[in-house]
């Protein structure tokens, strides 16, 4: 019986577990589809500290401003959910909804802050993975959802991206780790990165950015190991991290290619027994007919 391969898009820091379910039972493969392993941290806004000099205890008093709470993961799924109502094949459910957890993680850190490299990277391993979905236009309505649950814009994501492919495809390796020596809406936003990412502390790394260079470096057709290392410098971004997501990455669509493969290989063979079914049920009633007949003349 043919099996799927478990497709992981692990958290940094942890190993790939990949784990065989068959694939008869959608449910009981997105029962078993494990991957993106995280681990959540509660944070508390300390507002106010108070020693008691009569016992020596410490006394920590933690208040919550209703705008300062962000939502908690349940809601960011559960918002997904509701904004888009129709059932989603679970290879493909399975995986959106533990990427929706992991960055929901990285949305709500103290540090984040949008950019449209990270929004080319997302854009990019949304569309990867869903390639081949039945609908375009359903596609782009999970999209939607996806975003709006994170309480992002979506248009903003798909019109950075855009602009960034765009201006990606006109660079040479050369020209595109030299932005900072010229003027330009892009330019300008690699510039302000490679700021923060210098010693403000206001810039936080992800894979998802590292997929966004890599795409910067693809649509260039500058996809040596040295260009990399130099537009890693040129940011200010830790160029080991960038290897071992976009290893990740790598990984993740192999596996998924996997999976899509032998899903439609049951599907398709599961098709084909029906057919053969209809068939023979046709067949089966057309003798009937004839046999009914033949009675009735006989008669």
């Amino acid at each position: 019986m043919a099996s799927v391969t478990s497709v992981a898009f692990t958290a940094i820091g942890q190993s790939t577990c990949e784990r065989k379910v068959n694939v008869p039972s959608t449910r009981h493969l997105a029962s078993n589809f494990k991957g993106l392993r995280f681990r959540t941290s509660v944070l508390c806004h300390c507002v106010g500290v108070r020693a008691s000099t009569s016992t020596s205890r410490m006394v920590i008093q933690c208040v919550s401003t209703g705008s300062d709470v962000p939502p908690t993961v349940s809601e960011t799924k559960a918002n997904f959910l509701k904004a888009y109502k129709r059932p989603i094949p679970s290879i493909y459910n399975t995986v959106l909804l533990e990427l929706i957890v992991q960055q929901h993680l990285m949305r709500y850190k103290r540090t984040y802050r949008y950019d449209p490299v990270f929004a080319l990277g997302f854009v990019t391993v949304f569309d990867r993975l869903m390639e081949g979905y039945t609908s375009d236009e359903d596609r782009e309505a999970i999209f939607q959802a996806y975003i709006k649950a994170l309480k992002e814009d979506p248009e903003q994501y798909r019109a950075d991206a855009q602009k960034l492919e765009e201006w990606a495809q006109a660079q040479t390796a050369s020209s595109l780790v030299e932005f900072s020596t010229r003027e330009g809406e892009v330019e300008g936003i690699l510039k302000d990165i490679s700021e923060r990412a210098g010693g403000n502390g206001s810039f936080s790394y992800s894979r998802f950015f590292a997929v966004g260079l890599f795409r910067l470096l693809e649509l260039a057709n500058a996809t040596e190991p040295t260009v990399l290392e130099k537009l890693c410098a040129a940011l200010n971004i830790n160029k080991r991290s960038v290897d071992r997501d976009l290893d990740v990455y790598r990984n993740l669509l192999s596996k998924l290619l996997q999976a899509k493969e032998l899903l439609k290989e049951y599907v398709d063979r599961e098709k084909k027994k029906r057919e053969e079914r209809t068939e023979s049920q046709t067949a089966n009633e057309a003798i009937t007919k004839c046999l009914g007949e033949y009675q009735y003349v006989r008669q």
